[in-house]
Formats: C-alpha cells, structure tokens, sequence
C-alpha cells in the first residue's frame, strides 16, 4: 500500500512538473479586459469559491486562476482571478473552448484540478458564461473539488449593467447564456509543492 501510495505521489509530482513547464505558452488574460482592447467575442461570468467541509485552513480557498484552450487550435488562455467571489470579462476569438485547469490557493497553500468543461464561442454577441461554483474539500488526502456552472437571472442583470457601464459601445449586442457543459464536474483536487514559506518538516503532507 505504501509502495501503490509513492507511485501515485511519483506520477502526480511528474504531471505537475509537466504541466508547469508547459504555463509559460498560455496567454496571461486580465481578469477584466479594456473596452479598447475587445478584438473577439466579449465574455463575461461570475466565479464563487466556497469551503464545502467541516474543517478549514486558517485562510479560506479562492480561485487563483482557471486556464482555457481553444481546441480548435490548441491556443491556451490563463486568467489569474484571485478572488473568493468576483466576476471575470474576457476577450476571446470565436471558437470552441475547454476549460482544463483550475488552481485553488489558500494562502501559501496552492492545489490544482485537472476539468474537461467545454463551450462555443460565436461572432458578433457576448456571452454570459453564467455563475461558476467552486466547492472546495476540507483538507485531506483524496481531497476533491466539485465545479457546478448554475445559471443566475440575478447576475446575469449585475453582468448586464456591468456591460452597459463598462463597454457602452457593447451593449447593443445580442447577450447570449451559455452554461458550459457538463455544468457539474467533480475532480481530485492536488497539492502543488513546494509551500514557499514553510519548512520542510511542514511539507511532508502531500495531500
């Protein structure tokens, strides 16, 4: 059991590896794009994170940042989010998209989710992603992550007055709901090593 265990741990640190090798070819995206700077479809959602357990580490978890890749091209997008509860306005050409990655951090503490969560993008109109809900495991190992995509007529209006605000010469175009599918996904939910600001007899828990 304890050789099956290493050999899990093993691969996991050698798909992290990989994985982070691979961030520096995805497109750093702000969380809330210019009105100057809208070359595509504009989208816009609402992202929650939320403890689902008992238990909790002294800082609550919030959606560090969520990677796109259009799969079509295999172009990929990464919006640092850093937020607990906030809403995210992207540009983004049309195309089919997949929202593989999402990274969870609770202070120094950083874990990642592998997701297959997909949607289209069409020309001309803006998109309304809906509400993504993030709920997060207590601390343990086999800790999971459960993403519900929920559509919300209440942020959907907040988004709405967002747009007429922020992009007026926006608003006049067709909104367009679109609740990626599968609106419900649960993933294993894996620490990134290392914890910059711990020891390492703290490190030895890798959950």
């Amino acid at each position: 059991m304890f050789h099956k265990l290493l050999r899990q741990q093993w691969r996991w640190q050698s798909i992290c590896a990989l994985s982070l090798s691979l961030l520096g070819c995805a497109t750093e995206l702000p969380i809330t794009v210019a009105e100057a700077d809208v070359s595509g479809t504009l989208v816009v959602g609402r992202a929650v994170t939320i403890i689902t357990g008992e238990l909790q580490r002294i800082h609550p978890p919030e959606l560090r940042s969520f990677e796109l890749i259009n799969t079509e091209n295999q172009e990929r997008f990464k919006v640092y989010v850093k937020s607990e509860d906030g809403y995210f306005s992207l540009s983004l050409p049309p195309g089919r998209y997949e929202m593989n990655r999402v990274q969870i951090s609770e202070g120094p503490f950083l874990s990642m989710a592998q997701l297959a969560v997909s949607f289209t993008l069409q020309p001309d109109v803006m998109a309304f992603l809906g509400t993504w809900r993030f709920g997060v495991d207590s601390p343990k190992y086999g800790r999971r992550i459960v993403v519900s995509m929920i559509y919300d007529e209440q942020d959907q209006k907040r988004v709405q007055q967002f747009v007429k605000d922020s992009y007026p010469t926006f608003s006049t175009r067709p909104m367009v709901v679109l609740i990626p599918e599968p609106s419900h996904k649960d993933a294993r939910l894996f620490e990134v090593m290392p914890y910059p600001l711990y020891s390492r007899y703290f490190r030895r828990h890798w959950w």
